[in-house]
């Protein structure tokens, strides 16, 4: 195309755009110099606001939101892991097995992992750890590279725990946490031995993901009252602790979910669980269980069984009371349906049995239970079974 000529008609076309083209022009310039400075000034400020760690709130609200460095955990964790990788031990069984083939009994070997919990040798681990108790032999390889053999003092499969003692004196212990506490989103590590004594003493890190968890282990085993969080867990990490910001042991490693669709599912058993069962064993070598004194079903279980109505959906249908026993001397008779204990929701009879070991011989615990449809309560002083005095 020719050259613009100013005044040929035949540029009529290039004399009416030719204003429009400049406009455009000098509105680029601008916004690209507007641009500039508008990035020059947030380089400038941005230190200022990040250094303040404030954002200021949308009109109307009255209050400024306050963010805190996430960063912090990265320098938290490491402080954690010295504090309390101490006190961490690897624990080895040896089991006899029945060959599958021939019948014959060979030895098996275990690793799982555990904690001290008091100086003179007192160590937490899970009882699937140590075999449910049939364990050959067991030992403790401490942080320092020794060896000890153990003793199993006390185990519970129902609660997947074990009590461990070894000849040992001044030993490093863990800090105890409040596990009642416990809040989703707060910072949750882990320290165990996962796939074998190869990776012993691993640290994984994540939060709190859920609490009150219940998982199935098996068609007849439940466990209630999980911490789930997404600290690595592994095969060997069992027994473990796991441990809060502060390094205070909130729990004890104790499984894992995995599959093709669900990752990074981890749970641990509150250490409050453990700890009425520690001090006795502590205090006086042996840990003696209270009781109710029922024979009692699963409400939803009578429920099916008799295709019948009752007050409540969950709870214990007792359907025996023993006499001279604590509910017995509270007043509590057959037909009766527990259904809270200490503002406890009970759904049944396993996790009445489990809410029990929390308490010892001599505390008064407060049960809500319906009577021909009407709710009632009462003050039960717990007492140990005669057997286990």
């Amino acid at each position: 195309m020719d050259d613009y000529t100013p005044g040929n008609p035949d540029n009529h076309y290039y004399e009416r755009q030719r204003p429009r083209r400049t406009g455009a022009f000098r509105a680029f310039v601008f916004s690209l110099v507007g641009a500039m400075v508008g990035s020059l000034l947030t380089m400038y400020f941005m230190p200022v606001i990040l250094e303040k760690n404030i954002i200021q709130p949308p009109p109307g609200q009255q209050s400024q939101i306050i963010l805190e460095p996430k960063g912090q955990d990265i320098a938290i964790v490491p402080a954690v892991a010295e504090k309390a990788t101490p006190t961490v031990v690897g624990v080895t069984t040896v089991t006899l097995q029945r060959d599958m083939f021939f019948g014959t009994l060979r030895e098996g070997q275990g690793v799982g992992s555990g904690f001290i919990v008091h100086p003179d040798g007192y160590i937490l681990t899970n009882d699937h750890v140590i075999n449910s108790g049939q364990a050959k032999k067991i030992t403790v390889l401490f942080n320092d590279g020794t060896e000890k053999p153990a003793e199993i003092l006390w185990n519970n499969s129902m609660l997947d725990m074990a009590v461990l003692k070894v000849d040992a004196r001044n030993l490093p212990v863990v800090d105890l946490g409040d596990s009642d506490k416990l809040i989703v989103g707060e910072l949750a590590i882990a320290i165990g031995n996962p796939l074998g004594l190869d990776f012993q003493r691993s640290v994984t890190s994540g939060v709190i993901s859920g609490l009150h968890r219940t998982i199935e282990m098996s068609q007849t085993e439940v466990m209630e009252d999980l911490i789930q969080t997404d600290a690595s867990i592994n095969p060997g990490n069992s027994g473990g602790p796991l441990l809060n910001a502060k390094g205070q042991v909130i729990g004890m490693n104790t499984a894992k979910i995995s599959s093709n669709v669900a990752e990074g599912l981890g749970f641990a058993i509150p250490i409050n669980q453990v700890k009425p069962i520690l001090e006795q064993l502590i205090e006086k070598g042996k840990f003696t269980m209270v009781y109710l004194g029922i024979s009692g079903i699963d409400v939803q279980a009578i429920k099916r069984q008799l295709n019948t109505d009752l007050a409540v959906d969950e709870g214990v249908y007792i359907f025996e009371v023993e006499k001279g026993t604590p509910v017995d001397k509270a007043g509590l008779a057959a037909g009766d349906i527990i259904t809270d204990i200490n503002g406890k929701k009970i759904n049944g009879m396993s996790q009445l049995l489990r809410e029990l070991y929390k308490y010892k011989p001599g505390d008064s615990i407060s049960i809500v239970f319906f009577r021909k449809g009407s709710q009632k309560k009462v003050d039960v002083t717990l007492a140990a079974r005669p057997d286990d005095l």
